[in-house]
């Protein structure tokens, strides 16, 4: 089967890899969309040593189960692989699993290949008038599902629903979308990029702007850079809450002296349970987050080039879906 292989700090190639197969349990997989995500790009930059070289990177995927019982179904993928055994997953608290491994990381490769092997628990079918390419969004869309409703699960029933989102990008936008599902009309993005934030503004329907304007009950840091931890904390209210999801750095940012003088709490969140994903899914399905007609879509065999116009700042879409059969 062919593949984008991440062979090296900006090194990507498309090429010829060993067919993927099925374990006990598992389903063969053939893709049909895959997303690219920040953190398919922190291992292209070569700052993520969990994804060493050579390594199919790509875990944003929905497709067509091949061979089999439930040959033909279309599903999308929650690549996150738990040990459904531990008291975490007891809880349903999945992401929290010791043992938990993620497709686009050893020992599991990942999506930006034709075909992908992954557990019957891992996949959620998708109706026949939901297109694939939408259905792939499921993944990021839930990391922001499981961080609006853990902020909002978090915010004092006194304060009001308003929230400002620091990052226009994929999970930014997905946040401001969740958080819109979950009944706030009051959101604001905040986006450097003039491009992007021009994109937000009028593909997205969104009140994307480059700075922040007074304090806001929820904020929702979608960047992780010491820059937007710093924004967060200066722009949160007293008693308001944090939702960290980001990755950017580890540089320091966070007011932790503010956070304790005005009892601001600050939620770190990182990917998101079974339960979240499904109802991500579900939620896409119903049309609440919208049209989702905010990608683009390019070739698998052209994901060396994409790689570079986002690394180069130069794509205004939130996020680019590849196609592993063109």
């Amino acid at each position: 089967m062919k593949a984008l292989v991440y062979d090296g700090i900006e090194t990507l190639a498309f090429r010829d890899v060993p067919a993927a197969v099925p374990r006990d349990g598992e389903h063969l997989i053939k893709v049909a969309a895959v997303g690219i995500c920040g953190s398919d790009m922190h291992a292209y930059l070569g700052h993520d040593p969990r994804r060493p070289a050579p390594l199919i990177l790509g875990h944003e995927a929905a497709g067509t189960i091949t061979g089999g019982a439930r040959d033909g179904a279309r599903v999308t993928v929650n690549p996150l692989v738990t040990c459904m055994a531990c008291p975490a997953c007891k809880a349903g608290r999945e992401n929290l699993c010791p043992e938990r491994q993620i497709i686009s990381m050893p020992p599991r490769a990942g999506a930006f290949a034709q075909y992908i092997a992954m557990p019957e628990r891992n996949l959620v079918d998708v109706p026949g008038d939901v297109p694939l390419e939408k259905a792939a969004l499921a993944e990021p869309l839930a990391v922001s599902w499981h961080a609006a409703r853990l902020a909002l699960e978090a915010l004092h029933g006194t304060m009001e629903r308003r929230a400002l989102v620091i990052g226009g990008g994929t999970i930014g936008l997905a946040a401001a979308l969740a958080l819109q599902a979950m009944g706030l009309e009051d959101v604001v993005v905040i986006e450097p990029n003039d491009a992007r934030r021009a994109f937000l503004a009028k593909h997205c329907d969104q009140d994307a702007r480059e700075t922040p304007d007074g304090l806001y009950p929820v904020v929702i840091d979608a960047v992780g850079f010491g820059a937007t931890r710093a924004l967060a904390s200066a722009s949160v209210c007293p008693g308001g809450v944090i939702a960290h999801v980001g990755l950017g750095d580890d540089a320091p940012g966070f007011d932790i002296r503010r956070a304790t003088l005005q009892e601001i709490t600050l939620i770190g969140t990182y990917t998101y349970t079974a339960r979240d994903f499904r109802d991500t899914a579900q939620a896409i399905f119903d049309g609440r987050l919208g049209p989702l007609d905010w990608t683009e879509q390019r070739p698998l065999s052209e994901g060396a080039r994409a790689f570079r116009d986002l690394h180069a700042g130069a794509v205004a879409t939130p996020k680019i879906v590849l196609d592993p059969w063109t």
